[in-house]
């Protein structure tokens, strides 16, 4: 079998439970932290150790079992013939087992294994998708960052904007209705600010749910962090690493192994089953007139033949079969999950390095454009509405920009689990171009 490639009282327990908090953390040092917090991997860890015992269990099933027995007791009699007396009575037994044919049993021990398998295949996956939780949820909150500090800025300009307009107005350079378009944009600015503020508390809680500790800041990701991918790498080259080794394949293709197993065991339920039993006893009878001491030792080879149990074995044969068909159906569906989460991911790849390219040169066009409204709203050629536009334009490219390339980031470590080869080096490599935020 194929096998796979870690009050005062209540004051202080009330802290405890508190996430502690964390300053200039990056992903590495969170994704050990989740490791030793998260309560999936813990779970996940724990059924695989079950699961290995349970190989145990069934193996001891094909060992010889020993058990030995003692006894001692005081036997009174009354016969016509004998009289009255009593006596002590002691002894002790061996007795050996040992399974010789046993094709149900065999069986059993190879769906312990394919189970024990996929436990460490839904072990394996449960990191997989920690790292992917803890990368979602810190880039999330980078997300949340540029979200607030696109707000910010746009809230800073239109405040700026408004005041300029008053000052204007009451000078009687321009009309009341541009007063009122500047506050309208100053009053949305503001609603988007506190939005984006909000959102980031919530980013940050997410984050800290994951690893257990509230982190205040974070470091960010460099200005030169390349956009690539592997061009060498088609499409179907993934999809094929996704059919090899794919997580949620394997714990698929282990939990149909298993129950091909079980259904050859329930057939060997009609099969007979051969056994060799030894045994050695011994009997002390302590009478008033003498002792009897007995020894037996006998061996022998048994024989089961099972004829008839009332049609249990039928239907357990039926029931393995039914649920051999779900897991082949449920084999087929993942495996098709997998081949579509594989293309998805690496069309968005594609489609996000090239909207990061377009991106960035939206960035110069938009300040371009925002320069030039601002000259033609000093000479009179533009007026407020046009500048808050521009600004506005200009901000949000900026924000798009950077979540393009978080996006990029999450989409190369989504493929990478579809592909089966998400592995802390991942991490690691990303963790490499993080820096202090200035």
């Amino acid at each position: 079998m194929k096998q796979l490639p870690k009050l005062f009282v209540s004051s202080l327990l009330s802290i405890s439970m508190l996430p502690a908090v964390t300053v200039g953390a990056d992903l590495l040092s969170l994704y050990q932290k989740a490791e030793n917090y998260d309560a999936d991997i813990f779970a996940a860890k724990s059924v695989y150790f079950a699961e290995r015992e349970g190989e145990n269990i069934a193996r001891s099933s094909l060992l010889p079992t020993l058990s030995a027995s003692a006894s001692i007791g005081h036997i009174d009699f009354d016969s016509d013939l004998l009289g009255k007396d009593g006596y002590i009575n002691s002894g002790y037994a061996l007795t050996l087992s040992q399974p010789l044919l046993d094709m149900s049993a065999w069986q059993t021990v190879s769906a312990a294994e394919y189970n024990a398998a996929r436990a460490k295949a839904a072990y394996l996956a449960a990191q997989q998708n920690l790292i992917l939780d803890v990368s979602s949820a810190y880039f999330g909150v980078l997300r949340a960052q540029e979200n607030l500090r696109s707000a910010q800025s746009q809230e800073t300009a239109a405040k700026r904007q408004y005041e300029q307009a008053k000052e204007q107005f009451d000078v009687g350079l321009i009309a009341i209705t541009d007063v009122h378009e500047a506050r309208a944009s100053y009053d949305a600015s503001q609603t988007l600010r506190i939005r984006s503020d909000g959102e980031l508390t919530i980013a940050l809680e997410n984050l800290s749910r994951i690893t257990g500790e509230f982190s205040a800041e974070l470091e960010t990701l460099k200005a030169d962090f390349p956009i690539r991918m592997d061009t060498s790498t088609t499409v179907e080259m993934w999809v094929e690493s996704a059919y090899q080794n794919n997580l949620a394949i394997k714990i698929a293709e282990f939990a149909h192994k298993s129950l091909e197993a079980d259904y050859q065991s329930a057939q060997a339920g009609h099969y007979p089953t051969l056994s060799l039993n030894a045994g050695y006893s011994h009997d002390d009878q302590q009478k008033s007139e003498r002792n009897d001491d007995s020894t037996n030792a006998n061996i022998a080879l048994k024989l089961d033949i099972p004829i008839y149990t009332g049609g249990a074995t039928q239907a357990s044969v039926r029931k393995t079969r039914y649920l051999l068909e779900q897991a082949r159906h449920q084999l087929t569906a993942t495996q098709r999950q997998a081949s579509i989460e594989t293309r998805t991911e690496y069309i968005n790849l594609k489609t996000n390095i090239q909207a990061i390219d377009s991106l960035k040169q939206n960035i110069i066009s938009r300040q371009s454009a925002l320069e030039a409204t601002r000259e033609g709203y000093n000479v009179g050629t533009r007026n407020i509405v046009e500048v808050l536009d521009a600004e506005r334009n200009y901000f949000t490219a900026l924000r798009d920009y950077a979540n393009a390339r978080f996006d990029f980031i999450e989409s190369n470590l989504r493929i990478r689990r579809a592909a089966g080869t998400l592995n802390i080096k991942d991490i690691i490599a990303i963790n490499e171009w993080l820096v202090p935020e200035k």
